[in-house]
């Protein structure tokens, strides 16, 4: 059964939440404070968080901040509607996605799913074993493990779906939505910056080609492409 570490202060919102979970078959864990989130997150017990950006004391953030310093244990935000700011942070940090407040039950279920199908089946492509390459870049999708020029780039479990799909796709122009069906699991939303951020976390982790330019090309109106050497 999955485990799912929900922390959030709002005790009746997790109480729904939780119920819903369960009885969609997950088991769900819910703690009140940030402190006991990060301890929790780090125990090894569950397979993924749901988070919420606004708590006293120690915030989503931060909370998410120290559980990346040492777990690539997927992370999904609860944030307040329309705040931009403390969605962007998240997904910077980390974060594998994010669902604003107030949100369905069946929305929150719908967006674990997702996340873990991705990371369960390792983006659900053929010849698992073989070694995507696209110049330096290499990648084994049955192990999720990135490399460039030998080195391992430390990489989300979002961040890895979506440089496999560059990958696989090197030299084409890939749609927002295509990342995000093949990456998120789920349909490109309105006003949505997630493929963007993620991205350009992407894109810090890479080296820059020799003209100073990175290896990841935005194609305005269309989406993205990985260069080709």
């Amino acid at each position: 059964m999955t485990r799912v570490l929900l922390v959030d202060d709002d005790t009746n919102l997790s109480s729904m939440l939780a119920e819903y979970l369960v009885q969609d078959g997950f088991e769900v864990h819910c703690v009140e404070d940030g402190a006991d989130g990060v301890q929790e997150a780090l125990s090894g017990r569950h397979s993924i968080i749901v988070l919420d950006v606004m708590m006293p004391g120690m915030n989503g953030v931060e909370v998410l901040r120290r559980i990346r310093a040492k777990s690539r244990i997927p992370v999904l935000m609860l944030t307040a509607r329309g705040d931009d700011v403390d969605r962007i942070i998240g997904l910077e940090l980390g974060a594998d996605d994010y669902v604003a407040k107030p949100c369905t039950p069946r929305e929150l279920a719908a967006r674990l799913k997702a996340i873990l199908r991705r990371v369960e089946s390792g983006g659900g492509q053929r010849n698992l074993s073989e070694p995507v390459e696209a110049g330096q870049l290499r990648i084994w999708p049955e192990r999720r493990v990135a490399e460039w020029g030998g080195c391992a780039l430390e990489l989300t479990g979002t961040e890895y779906n979506l440089l496999e799909v560059l990958t696989r796709n090197a030299g084409r122009v890939v749609s927002k939505n295509e990342l995000s069906e093949q990456a998120l699991g789920r349909p490109l939303v309105r006003f949505d910056r997630c493929i963007d951020v993620h991205v350009s976390s992407i894109r810090h982790k890479l080296p820059d080609r020799s003209d100073g330019q990175s290896w990841i090309r935005t194609v305005r109106g269309m989406g993205y492409q990985l260069i080709r050497e």
